[in-house]
């Protein structure tokens, strides 16, 4: 049994982690500030006596004694992490700083979660690990692009100078149940709006192109990336190759529920990308042929009947 702090386990990656890191028979202990984390995600776990919740924010320190720490601490969605752009900087900056010093007073392994939104609006596809982006440093996205950015050099920063065991996984676009419906991603957004019956919006003309990774698949390639020798510490793009359109997102969700939304086209956000699909080359060299298992239809079906559960429960229909 290893004890493991995960920051930002109230949240919808960190929720899934919480438990599957449970069902492995480790000791886990959740960090969350509730600042985009529920209490509601993780609360049927609170009985486990293996597990511990305790409300932090990591942008100050923090003092524990565990084995490994998952650093998912991060408002992830556009409209969270643009509500408050400077707070998103400083938990992923100071939220990094405490965290690595921590794992180095402690000598614990850390992962950092990272994101896809360190390449920016690439002008490379699909995007490897080597390709350094193409990022506004002074957008709308910025807070959380440059954010991740700085993180990554502070991970490996303080690898190189006092041997703190680090690894980076790039997570790109995750879906699945224990999102929110009000969380302006694109998967949620056009399964409340089809659900609702309502005008599903496409920004631009609906042909920019996003990969969809299920949840389970996610939390897979993390542990896998934890569990790698010690001289491989990243980055390493965790994500789901398949390439899909925003039409073509649409109206798979559109048939799956049965709806009568129409589609209705909206300006195309500020720095909005283009283009989004991972090279996992990488993922399937290191991480003992890691790939996404979970066909699109499938993981959008499971998803679908979460939301539709939820908005019931809370009258959102």
């Amino acid at each position: 049994m290893k004890r493991i702090l995960v920051t930002g386990g109230a949240g919808f990656v960190g929720s899934h982690l919480c438990e599957t890191l449970l069902d492995k028979g480790n000791e886990v202990i959740c960090l969350d500030n509730y600042f985009t984390g529920k209490k509601a995600k993780i609360v049927h776990l609170i009985d486990n006596p293996y597990f511990e919740l305790i409300r932090h924010d990591v942008t100050q320190p923090f003092y524990i004694e565990v084995d490994e720490i998952y650093n998912l601490a991060c408002p992830a969605s556009p409209i969270h992490y643009q509500y408050n752009p400077i707070k998103t900087i400083k938990t992923s900056v100071m939220g990094a700083i405490n965290m690595l010093g921590l794992a180095k007073r402690i000598k614990a392994k850390i992962l950092q979660a990272s994101t896809s939104e360190v390449y920016g609006d690439p002008d490379v596809h699909p995007q490897p690990e080597d390709y350094w982006g193409n990022v506004n440093p002074i957008g709308v996205r910025s807070c959380y692009d440059e954010g991740k950015r700085c993180a990554e050099s502070l991970f490996v920063n303080y690898h190189h100078q006092n041997e703190v065991l680090i690894k980076i996984i790039r997570i790109f676009n995750t879906y699945g149940p224990k999102m929110e419906p009000d969380d302006g991603r694109v998967v949620s957004n056009f399964i409340m709006q089809a659900l609702k019956n309502e005008d599903i919006t496409i920004f631009g003309d609906g042909q920019q192109t996003r990969s969809f990774q299920y949840v389970s698949d996610l939390v897979e390639g993390m542990m896998r990336m934890m569990k790698t020798d010690d001289d491989f510490i990243g980055p390493v793009n965790i994500g789901n190759p398949g390439e899909f359109t925003m039409l073509e997102l649409a109206n798979e969700i559109i048939d799956i529920t049965g709806s009568k939304s129409k589609l209705i086209h909206l300006p195309l956000p500020a720095d909005d990308p283009t283009q989004r699909q991972p090279d996992i080359s990488l993922a399937r060299e290191k991480l003992d042929n890691w790939e996404p298992k979970v066909p699109l239809r499938e993981g959008l079906t499971k998803t679908i009947e979460y939301f539709d559960k939820l908005a019931s429960e809370q009258s959102l229909l």
